[in-house]
């Protein structure tokens, strides 16, 4: 069973509120989030109500404030759980859009897109299998897209308006 606990207040201070499942938007129950507990399950945060924005992979433990979860600001105004996974991994990414161009199919993690991709951008992907975590930059900084099974076709249908992706890994029960 999973569960989050969302507070007002940097270090668990304030009001708060518990979610145990989807929510669309959270601006009902808080008006800002400046700490959070992730009591169980596996969850993704949103800047934005219904799931758009900032993208924060979040796993079990305590985030005292909006830096420890590589928050942008206070605001997440959406949230999604997902299930844990225990399978296979095996995502292709392309340097084109319509996954065209150049493709490499991936089954581990990769800290630099641009030492093993040769290419800075990655314009579409096809995730075959597993949760995945694109990165902005190398070494698993900067923001955060969460990747479902499926085809993307262009980098805005992962929430991103820029291909500079320079890190994945596969989002595994050991990483939260």
């Amino acid at each position: 069973m999973g569960k989050i606990i969302f507070y007002e207040g940097r270090n668990f201070q304030g009001r708060s509120y518990e979610c145990s499942s989807d929510c669309y938007d959270t601006y009902r129950h808080f008006n800002c989030c400046n700490s959070l507990r992730v009591m169980g399950g596996h969850w993704v945060g949103y800047e934005k109500p219904n799931y758009m924005g900032y993208q924060y992979v979040l796993g079990r433990g305590e985030y005292p404030d909006f830096n420890h979860w590589m928050g942008f600001n206070n605001c997440i105004r959406s949230c999604q759980m997902f299930p844990p996974y225990r399978g296979a991994y095996r995502m292709r990414i392309y340097n084109r859009p319509e996954m065209h161009g150049h493709m490499m199919e991936f089954t581990d993690d990769c800290p630099n897109v641009y030492d093993r991709f040769g290419h800075h951008g990655i314009y579409s992907s096809n995730c075959m299998e597993g949760f995945w975590v694109f990165y902005e930059h190398p070494n698993y900084r900067g923001r955060q897209y969460f990747m479902r099974p499926g085809e993307y076709r262009a980098c805005m249908d992962w929430g991103c308006m820029n291909p500079m992706i320079g890190s994945f890994r596969r989002m595994r029960s050991s990483l939260m």
